[in-house]
């Protein structure tokens, strides 16, 4: 097992020291671990909600609204168990000494962006490269 790594509780990482070194990997992990924490217990509450809503409405518009409801909060519970899926492949990407490399040309990934994004797997270039080429692609 590893020993602990300190990090103050305002620690940023910064352009002026090595790119992963193990305090920014600490702190990424960190962040990760919380914002999956987070998804989970928002799922949790969701499932809750749904099965307390599970009831007979008499109403037909009420019911409508009920379902419409019901829908959007499977699609949200979707969007976040994707993103616990995301999560998970970064903090196997911290373990694997591969977090923070862009996938397509192998360069650091900004801090800024993974601060913004942790789960980012390509430079904010490779990015939109990506998305132009699947733009072009969805518009044949």
């Amino acid at each position: 097992m590893k020993p602990e790594i300190f990090l103050p509780d305002d620690y940023r990482p910064a352009e002026d020291e090595p790119f992963m070194n193990e305090r920014q990997l600490e702190y990424f992990r960190r962040k990760l671990l919380v914002w999956k924490e987070e998804l989970l217990e928002q799922s949790a509450e969701t499932l809750e909600g749904l099965q307390d809503s599970a009831r007979n409405v008499p109403d037909i518009a009420d019911r409508a609204s009920e379902e419409t409801d019901r829908a959007l909060e499977l699609r949200t519970r979707d969007r976040q168990r994707k993103l616990v899926t995301k999560i998970d492949a970064a903090l196997r990407r911290i373990e694997n000494g591969e977090y923070g490399y862009c996938e397509v040309t192998g360069e650091p990934i900004s801090l800024k962006r993974l601060d913004a994004r942790p789960i980012a797997t390509m430079t904010l270039e490779a990015q939109e490269k990506h998305e132009r080429r699947e733009r072009v692609h969805r518009d044949d």
